[in-house]
């Protein structure tokens, strides 16, 4: 396989000094090669501590990077990324608080409310981002719950299959759905569908008050039960703290089955909203959460989401380095601003990757660290 690099086995790595609640079989931070390979050519498991995680997330940064690139590289091609193109369907007059949300109906911001596209806006849209490269197409809707919408159900539900017909993987993010819902959304072709956890379950009420923490959880029960798949992630910068990002990880790393992607945020601050002027979060921290994400995580794709605009080709180099496959493309992400189709393929050719094809699974035959 391409890019496969196969290095002699090795045991466990020497557990002295290992953290309070780490397992004896959990590779010790810092013992580099042996840990790297241990993680490399560990099974997805989902009994993770918190002690694990911050004991990973914590270590030092060129070790934690370099363990993460074996992960990596153990689990998928290195040089292929999924490009995604999300598009807002629905934008503004949401009911909702989401302290970060310029479409929130709550605040004061240059986002105005509109219907819900009609069938044929999106399918051109869906053809302009697979003739530029896009693999999956996800719509978005600015709304708390599907609800009684049945009339407009409908409508998504033939988006749904229009796209999936055009070859695309289709995603979708509709806020909170039922079991019904959700089953006539995986009988139209949807692929997946995304319901952010945004942040830690005790940061969250200092973000969100209008739905729980729960709320969210029995959507994605929900969504898989219908047997979609789930993609579900978080935003960095929204106030939160290391540990806050280590509990996102955590929730994350713990579900029965990993998500099969993990769209990792960081905040783009906008004016009217609660957190406008919040700092900006550094290359650092975004790559501590993509490559512990991906340690913890093997074989979820890494998705970099809102806010890649304001990093550098170089940071963004760093974070496919720490596990990030996937992107989004296209020059605007729900509401905000987001780098244009030819600025990605430029850096693509830069770092000398190439884009996934759609319903690609990951490596998981002969690669091995």
């Amino acid at each position: 396989a391409r890019c496969a690099t196969v290095l002699p086995s090795a045991g466990p790595a020497p557990v002295r000094g290992a953290p309070e609640g780490a397992s004896p079989r959990t590779p010790v931070p810092g013992a580099s090669l042996a840990s790297a390979i241990q993680y490399a050519n560990a099974e997805p498991r989902s009994t993770w501590t918190r002690a694990e995680i911050a004991a990973i997330y914590k270590q030092p940064f060129t070790e934690l990077l370099f363990q993460a690139a074996a992960v990596h590289r153990a689990n998928f091609d290195p040089l292929e990324v999924q490009k995604c193109t999300l598009l807002s369907i629905k934008t503004g007059g949401c009911s909702e608080d989401c302290k970060y949300c310029s479409q929130s109906a709550r605040y004061s911001t240059t986002v105005k409310a509109t219907p819900t596209m009609q069938l044929d806006e999106v399918v051109e849209a869906a053809k302009r981002a697979k003739a530029a490269g896009s693999t999956r197409f996800c719509m978005g809707t600015a709304w708390r719950e599907l609800g009684g919408k049945k009339s407009t159900f409908n409508r998504i539900l033939s988006m749904v299959k229009e796209v999936r017909g055009m070859g695309l993987e289709v995603c979708c993010t509709l806020g909170m759905v039922t079991e019904e819902q959700a089953r006539q959304l995986k009988e139209a072709g949807l692929s997946a569908y995304n319901h952010n956890l945004d942040t830690s379950r005790e940061h969250y009420p200092n973000v969100i008050t209008t739905r729980t923490y729960d709320d969210r959880l029995q959507t994605i029960k929900n969504v898989r039960k219908a047997g979609i798949t789930v993609c579900c992630g978080g935003i960095l910068g929204i106030g939160e703290g290391v540990d806050d990002r280590i509990g996102l990880l955590h929730e994350l790393s713990t579900m029965e089955q990993h998500p099969e992607s993990v769209p990792v945020n960081s905040l783009v601050a906008i004016d009217g909203t609660p957190l406008e002027g919040s700092t900006p979060v550094s290359i650092f921290e975004v790559a501590r959460t993509i490559a512990t994400a991906r340690i913890t995580m093997p074989r979820s794709v890494v998705r970099l989401s809102a806010g890649r605009l304001s990093f550098s080709e170089m940071d963004q180099a760093i974070m496919f380095m720490a596990g990030a496959n996937s992107i989004f493309t296209g020059d605007k992400l729900l509401t905000t601003p987001n780098p244009e189709f030819n600025e990605d393929e430029q850096l693509f050719d830069k770092l000398g990757m190439t884009g996934r094809p759609a319903f690609a699974a990951g490596r998981h035959d002969s690669a091995s660290l």
